[in-house]
């Protein structure tokens, strides 16, 4: 096998349809840090203190970061919690469509969706 020459994942961008709030729903529900809202424009949103960000993308496209299979929503972007029945109750509690925790093998999980209808995972 050859040396590779990528050393990280810096950014995936998600498609939004209205930067201004979904940039202050992934600060305010999600937790994460907002960096900036960029004349260009997009939103940087930093992930606690590695170098991953999310780079939110303003588009009047029908488009998601998810795909499908089946033609059912699937997710491509997963995140860890430390708590996640805490989590969970408490994007339920801001109102955000969430689908029940699942537990697989000693593994659990859950999918939720961000104000523009991309699917996002969250497991432990």
């Amino acid at each position: 096998m050859s040396k590779s020459f990528i050393e990280q994942v810096h950014y995936i961008r998600i498609p939004v349809r209205d930067l201004d709030h979904s940039a202050h729903w992934y600060r305010d529900v999600l937790g994460l840090q907002l960096l900036s809202i960029t004349e260009d424009p997009f939103a940087i949103i930093k992930i606690n203190e590695g170098p991953f960000l999310l780079i939110l993308v303003p588009t009047e496209d029908e488009t998601f970061v998810h795909f499908t299979i089946d033609n059912e929503p699937a997710f491509s972007i997963g995140f860890t919690s430390p708590d996640l029945s805490g989590f969970h109750q408490h994007l339920l509690d801001n109102g955000v469509k969430v689908e029940d925790i699942i537990e697989d093998n000693g593994h659990a999980y859950f999918h939720f969706y961000d104000p523009n209808g991309n699917k996002l995972q969250v497991h432990w």
